[in-house]
């Protein structure tokens, strides 16, 4: 979310900005809204004043003024919530500008790649998908996935279930011991105030799962990613600068309706309605938010150095990032199967738009200031999987299970 007096200083940057994170921004819309809703406000607070003096005065013949002036402040004061929440509407759905370093591009065209690392292995043989593979070893099945849930789950048996835990503690540990982060065992389930905060509500309503409670006050929603619950750990709090940096870890089921790709990667794992992910949050104060968007792309992408998975990294285009981002690095590990990369990790700087959204804030000397916020997948552990398994297959379907990963493998040289 914005600051809305920076938003009425500088209109015309804004609208530039907006433009290029594909947004189109009515600067007379807004005008219209935000003069309506301050002068409402300025005609109540004045009557409001009226009003004390004549309460202050012991002239009977002001009580018949007094009432009439309740009766407007009364009037004014629905007109302003109505005039209010059109405003809120407006501002609600802007997104975060990109920052200066940021490729500006319509989308993922003008993305950047920033390095490649590690080598893609010509194979001698044919080489399968995790479809295939786990098809063969009967140890993914959408069959039976497909009569519980229906499309775009998956079931998972035996050694491949196993693997799936092994890489999420696997990764667990290294951001726990490795890398100072706190791990997070959070609820799953959160209202909508906290899918508001880090900016899944009410742009992207679309794609999340709603869960109906009968007698709730507030909307209750299922998690599309730990992002939005460990941001919101500090939703409303006021810290001081010596607890910041805060990073915090979870691996979490995550849930996601996929609105808006129908027909896309309809095979396979690569696109879920219900997936685990291991995510990354940190909270810093601003001067450190360069800096700690690099450490956290490098924390995330060391779970592929150590696995030895080929990958890239790429600088997401203003017009390819996220709603909150500021800047976003991809990572891709490469599928073999397709002859390609596809995205594992987005690490994103976010400033303080979510705190913003949330109202978190730390201690400065002259009083108190936003902090800023930054996530990123470290990693998702479906698409692991299908990195893992394409890359370390061998000609007889076999996988080989790297050095690392054994202990978690119950020292299993192959599945």
């Amino acid at each position: 979310m914005h600051n809305i007096k920076d938003l009425r200083k500088n209109l015309e940057v804004y609208k530039k900005k907006f433009f290029e994170r594909n947004f189109q921004f009515k600067i007379d819309e807004f005008n219209i809204l935000d003069i309506t809703n301050r002068k409402l406000i300025s005609q109540k607070e004045k009557l409001e004043q009226e009003k004390k003096i004549l309460s202050k005065s012991k002239d009977k013949s002001n009580f018949e003024k007094s009432k009439k002036i309740s009766e407007q402040i009364s009037n004014i004061t629905s007109d302003q919530l109505i005039a209010q929440k059109k405003l809120n509407e407006l501002l609600h759905i802007l997104p975060n500008l990109a920052l200066e370093d940021v490729p500006v591009g319509k989308d993922e065209k003008s993305n950047k790649v920033i390095k490649k690392y590690g080598k893609i292995e010509d194979r001698s043989f044919k080489v399968k998908s995790h479809v295939e593979i786990g098809l063969k070893n009967n140890q993914i099945d959408f069959d039976i996935s497909t009569k519980l849930s229906g499309s775009r789950f998956v079931v998972l048996k035996n050694k491949f279930a196993l693997l799936e835990r092994a890489l999420i503690n696997f990764m667990l540990d290294t951001h726990t011991k490795e890398f100072n982060y706190t791990e997070i065992s959070p609820p799953l389930i959160v209202n909508e105030d906290v899918m508001f905060g880090t900016g899944q509500l009410p742009k992207f309503e679309e794609d999340q799962f709603e869960i109906k409670f009968e007698n709730s006050d507030k909307r209750k929603f299922l998690i599309p990613t730990a992002e939005v619950v460990l941001t919101n750990l500090v939703r409303a709090t006021l810290l001081n600068p010596n607890q910041l940096p805060m990073r915090f870890v979870a691996s979490t089921p995550c849930f996601r309706k996929e609105a808006g790709s129908y027909g896309k990667d309809t095979k396979g794992m690569i696109r879920q309605h219900q997936f685990y992910k291991v995510e990354l949050v940190s909270i810093v104060e601003p001067k450190d938010c360069s800096q700690e968007l690099e450490r956290m792309l490098n924390c995330a992408k060391k779970i592929l150095e150590m696995l030895e998975i080929p990958h890239q990294v790429i600088l997401l285009s203003s017009g390819d990032m996220g709603f909150s981002a500021e800047k976003t690095y991809d990572i891709e590990a490469w599928i073999p199967s397709e002859k390609r990369y596809r995205e594992i990790s987005s690490c994103s700087s976010c400033g303080s738009f979510q705190a913003r959204r949330i109202g978190a804030k730390y201690k400065v000397k002259n009083g108190n200031e936003f902090v800023s916020t930054l996530n990123g997948s470290g990693l998702a552990v479906g698409r692991l999987m299908i990195a893992l398994l394409e890359n370390n297959q061998n000609e007889d379907g076999s996988i080989v299970i790297p050095n690392i990963l054994k202990k978690y493998m119950n020292n299993l040289d192959k599945i």
